[in-house]
């Protein structure tokens, strides 16, 4: 039997990666806990998800556990041993102004619960692929270094540039303001690939951008296109902080990031890092896309910008994808920004 692990499994990524896989003729093991409406309320809550993919998929099992627990982990891990071809690990507290609030509790999921993942990995699974939902946070406040110049709608950097298709993985990932958040992210993703090449396990790390598409329980948080459509369609307040509301940032459908890891599990690497993303041209800034939102919509938005920017927020960022796309020719996106927009919308009208 092939075995997909995937924790996070009723979230965006997790639930697409289910789904995905299911039809590759894995049998899925799904970890869980919802955690996400303890983050961020119950208008977060994946729990939606879950039924739907208990009810979809015959392929599927759901395990309601906390990746905090090594026991528990260890159970699975010693159900299927060798048969676990695959691991995607997707679960994480994900916003960095949540990580604030409880710092204990954010390293202990991101940073910890990784560390339990990849040694039960090399105990029980060794030849399985590991990939690693990583951010690009792990580069801090950094970008914002760049030479940025104001644009009408953007912030942007010259076509000149280094950096003007995306920052690289040549970006240093010291000496910067990374948020508590980005300080656990980082210390999961250099244990991905201390795993990768001290043990010599086929492990990734993709450090994304923001990640999105019709299954992302938006919060105010976290899920910054799902959770401003859902504002959009709905007339609630929404707060763009900081930076003039044109901070850039590039987007990727869930589906299109599936087809990525896939790529890598066929052919897979020892302790890689990629950033991913959906590069420049499915880049938008936050007046851009709320004006987008209102395109598709056909109303009017309502929001107000705040002068102070989060800490170690992002003025500017867009993914460099041309390491993974050399690795891997064969991937290409298929949504654009429009259509992703268009699909989160239509999934909302649902709820």
């Amino acid at each position: 039997m092939n075995i997909a692990l995937v924790t996070g499994s009723s979230g965006l990524i997790g639930s697409q990666a289910c789904e995905f896989f299911a039809k590759e003729n894995f049998h899925i093991v799904g970890i869980d806990n919802d955690m996400r409406s303890y983050f961020f309320g119950e208008e977060a809550s994946t729990d939606w998800k879950r039924k739907q993919l208990e009810e979809k998929l015959t392929k599927y099992t759901h395990r309601a556990i906390d990746i905090r627990n090594f026991s528990d982990l260890e159970i699975i891990f010693k159900e299927y041993q060798s048969d676990i071809k695959l691991i995607i690990h997707t679960a994480a507290q994900p916003s960095h102004d949540w990580a604030a609030r409880e710092p204990l509790t954010d390293f202990s999921i991101n940073a910890n619960g990784t560390l339990n993942l990849l040694e039960l990995t090399r105990q029980y699974s060794s030849n399985a692929v590991f990939i690693f939902t990583s951010t690009n946070k792990v580069y801090g406040d950094l970008p914002n270094q760049l030479d940025l110049k104001e644009q009408d709608s953007r912030w942007e950097l010259s076509n000149d540039h280094e950096f003007y298709d995306g920052i690289t993985e040549k970006m240093s990932i010291d000496q910067s303001t990374h948020s508590l958040f980005g300080a656990s992210k980082l210390a999961a993703d250099i244990l991905v690939q201390e795993y990768g090449r001290y043990f010599q396990m086929k492990t990734a790390c993709f450090r994304g951008g923001c990640l999105t598409g019709p299954a992302h329980s938006g919060a105010m948080l976290h899920g910054f296109l799902a959770y401003l459509m859902k504002c959009c369609l709905t007339s609630q307040p929404y707060s763009v902080f900081g930076y003039k509301a044109k901070q850039v940032r590039d987007n990727i459908h869930s589906y299109d990031l599936i087809q990525a890891f896939y790529e890598f599990y066929k052919s897979p690497k020892e302790g890689e890092v990629y950033n991913i993303g959906g590069g420049r041209d499915r880049s938008i800034s936050m007046l851009e896309a709320i004006a987008m939102c209102e395109k598709i919509t056909e109303k009017k938005f309502d929001y107000k910008v705040v002068d102070q920017p989060r800490m170690g927020d992002h003025m500017w960022y867009i993914s460099g994808l041309s390491k993974f796309q050399n690795h891997y020719p064969q991937w290409q996106q298929t949504f654009s920004l429009e259509d992703t927009l268009i699909e989160i919308c239509e999934e909302l009208k649902k709820r």
